[in-house]
């Protein structure tokens, strides 16, 4: 495999030996307006499928190009089956946690609207950007989608049974040390190969109501993150740490 360069590139396009990409207008000016990258100049590519590719400029201009693949230097590599749900609060706070859900390794981002949700309209085009940049800088060959916002009550309804959450509840935050055990369920199944999903709720905490119904699902378990109550951003890092060290890829 050849060495891998440190300007990447995520495209929407099929990676091979000998294939060709054409630039979009953005990404045009990104590598030869901002990066100041001009014929014969190597980067490395990536689409999600093929793993990340070595490419070099084979035309350049202003708002259009051609990229040729050279060689793999990486194989794809995908993230452990792990979803990360969350309620959307400020849009800087909001744009934060996707970015690190794609750098820690959620396979799915889904903004979830909760009782006590209150945000502005959550812009999925603009998330799935963030996405896609922070994917590019932490050298992943993986970009999670980001979902269209639905209600937490709706998404319970058709919830699999088999995929479990792993939800923050803030009511745990003044009791004892320690959280409940996630490797073995209820009824003694291993849980280091289940499916995953993180729940995050929003800045005013879960509702009774939420809160119940999730102690009544099976596949759900509530999880202390220390003795403080966290900022939900916060929140959102320290479950993926959390989950990542006990049952992930780390």
């Amino acid at each position: 495999m050849l060495a891998r360069e440190k300007i990447r590139l995520f495209v929407d396009a099929p990676l091979g030996e000998g294939k060709r990409v054409a630039l979009t207008k953005a990404q045009a000016h990104y590598l030869f307006g901002v990066m100041r990258l001009t014929e014969g100049a190597r980067l490395a590519l990536f689409n999600g499928v093929d793993g990340e590719w070595s490419a070099e400029v084979a035309e350049a201009r202003k708002r259009a190009g051609t990229l040729a693949c050279l060689g793999q230097a990486a194989p794809q590599l995908g993230p452990p089956d792990l979803w990360l749900m969350f309620a959307p609060i400020k849009k800087a706070r909001t744009d934060f946690i996707v970015e690190k859900a794609a750098e820690m390794g959620a396979a799915r981002i889904l903004p979830v609207l909760t009782e006590f949700t209150n945000a502005e309209r959550v812009k999925v085009d603009r998330l799935q950007a963030h996405a896609v940049e922070a994917a590019e800088q932490c050298g992943g060959t993986f970009v999670p989608p980001v979902a269209a916002p639905q209600k937490l009550a709706a998404l319970l309804d058709g919830w699999p049974e088999e995929r479990r959450i792993l939800f923050a509840d803030e009511a745990l935050a003044e009791g004892s040390s320690g959280h409940p055990s996630l490797f073995a369920s209820a009824d003694g199944t291993n849980n280091r190969d289940a499916p995953w999903a993180i729940l995050i709720g929003p800045e005013g905490g879960f509702s009774p109501a939420e809160r119940q119904r999730l102690r009544a699902l099976d596949s759900a378990r509530p999880v202390r993150l220390g003795p403080r109550i966290l900022r939900a951003d916060t929140a959102a890092v320290a479950a993926l740490t959390l989950w990542q060290s006990t049952l992930g890829d780390w």
